[in-house]
């Protein structure tokens, strides 16, 4: 029998509750993996704007204690008043929305305070790219993720398996990935569970993360094609400058490699 605990949130702040879930799964001996997923790009035609699909999943074994992280996270955003602030990093790299008020150096500030959270934090990601233009319609492209989905589980299978529970935090924001996601998940493992975050975004990093990485994923694409546009560039400086300074070391936590 698969044991989950309803009630628990991941990650959020440190609560009596949080501390006791964590008790009881050491005293148990339960493995417990959380699973974060964001995407980047639309269900939709081929379009310049819109050339790739990105999924990208973050783990996070739960025996691994991460608040120290999150609270330095919280406390450097408390010190750029911006306190329980959302960071997302396409709109800050394109001075949209809330970030049209903020300098370019003040916006690579809050850029990087996001990226050294994700860096240092002892998690694994994984992401799948597609190229848009290569498929026909909709259909083609749920097929795509699809497969790519199951070859990702089945070439790591045992590690998956070694968990007693995998609890899955996707915020259902395309009906297409999220219906994929069930589907795959449970034709493959038997020990999932699915959540939609109850309380505000900002109390769950890791999904703050995983968009970051939907970002840096799609700048590497975009810089080996060289197609980045004038804000990326603007924001950048060049593509040499985002692989040394951003990819190059986020790379290392891709899941499946050891950190060096």
């Amino acid at each position: 029998m698969v044991i989950c605990w309803d009630w628990s949130k991941d990650p959020g702040p440190t609560t009596g509750g949080e501390i006791l879930r964590h008790f009881f799964l050491r005293m148990c001996k339960m493995k417990e993996l959380s699973v974060f997923v964001d995407e980047s790009g639309v269900f939709g035609p081929y379009e310049y704007h819109s050339q790739f699909y990105i999924v990208t999943l973050i783990f996070h074994d739960q025996s691994i204690d991460i608040y120290k992280d999150i609270n330095r996270l919280n406390n450097e955003l408390i010190n750029f008043n911006l306190p329980d602030h959302i960071i997302h990093t396409g709109p800050l790299i394109r001075r949209e929305f809330d970030y049209d008020r903020y300098s370019l150096l003040e916006r690579k500030r809050i850029f990087n305070i996001l990226y050294n959270f994700v860096r240092v934090t002892n998690i694994t990601y994984h992401s799948f790219l597609i190229e848009k233009k290569q498929l026909n319609d909709t259909i083609d492209l749920m097929v795509k993720i699809t497969k790519n989905l199951k070859s990702f589980l089945n070439n790591n299978i045992e590690t998956f398996l070694s968990y007693d529970c995998i609890i899955v935090y996707y915020d259902n924001g395309q009906r297409e990935l999220n219906s994929i996601l069930v589907s795959v998940f449970h034709s493959i493992l038997n020990n999932v569970k699915f959540k939609k975050p109850k309380d505000s975004p900002a109390d769950y990093k890791l999904f703050q993360a995983a968009d970051m990485l939907c970002t840096l994923e799609l700048l590497s694409e975009k810089s080996k094609r060289k197609i980045l546009s004038n804000s990326e560039i603007a924001f950048f400086s060049s593509a040499k400058d985002i692989y040394k300074s951003y990819l190059k070391a986020i790379q290392k936590k891709k899941f499946g490699l050891k950190e060096q």
